[in-house]
């Protein structure tokens, strides 16, 4: 691989999964540069990347999702990372399938997502129902089908790269996804299995799914609608 690649893994107390994670990816994937933004965690997680001579780089406060992956898209940016995949810290996304969204996003896309659901059918269950909902109102508004829209492994260009360094009204959510569409951002998703959590639970409980998944909707629908491009 010729081009310069960052793997990027947000990570907020995730001191029982974030070793397990960037083992595997430097002992199988030594070609991918990687990432580990600790956000303010509270737990062992920044004990951990130092410990072990992890590259990291440390918030001293809890920011969020949104800060912590925009904090990691300037320092790709900046030190001339040609694309950047976004990567959880909890095991569930698999680094094999960063070959494949490479090789996809080298054919002219500015964004591809790890979906699982290119190949396999969409459950039709409570949780995938929010989903087809998020990506109903994606088509909705920009004519694009994302079958996947919620899937956190998502690949970007140095072109996106460049809209995240410059705008402190971006996060990585579907509803972003869904306004660069209609900026002229060329979106494609590859096939990416994905396992459970390896331990802890997630920030996600039902009732914040919920909201989560009607912020999202309204965002995509109304806001994103009004939005300067």
């Amino acid at each position: 691989m010729e081009d310069k690649l960052l793997v990027l893994i947000p990570a907020y107390n995730e001191a029982e999964n974030i070793e397990t994670v960037v083992e595997n990816l430097t002992k199988n994937f030594p070609q991918y540069d990687y990432l580990v933004v600790n956000d303010g965690s509270k737990d062992d997680t920044l004990a951990i990347c130092k410990r072990r001579g992890f590259h990291y780089m440390d918030l001293p406060i809890n920011l969020g999702l949104e800060c912590g992956f925009r904090a990691g898209m300037k320092y790709a940016y900046r030190r001339g990372y040609d694309y950047l995949v976004q990567f959880d810290a909890d095991g569930q996304h698999l680094p094999e399938y960063i070959a494949p969204m490479y090789e996809k996003i080298k054919e002219g896309y500015d964004i591809v997502i790890g979906s699982r659901f290119v190949t396999e059918k969409k459950p039709w269950s409570s949780r995938m129902m929010g989903s087809r909902l998020i990506a109903g109102a994606i088509f909705l508004t920009t004519g694009q089908r994302i079958k996947d829209p919620t899937s956190g492994m998502r690949m970007y260009n140095r072109k996106c790269m460049a809209e995240f360094e410059k705008s402190y009204n971006l996060a990585p959510e579907p509803d972003t996804v869904s306004y660069l569409i209609k900026c002229g951002a060329k979106v494609a998703e590859v096939q990416a299995n994905m396992q459970e959590r390896l331990a802890g639970k997630s920030y996600l409980t039902f009732t914040r799914s919920i909201s989560y998944m009607a912020r999202m909707i309204l965002s995509i629908l109304v806001i994103q609608t009004f939005r300067k491009r």
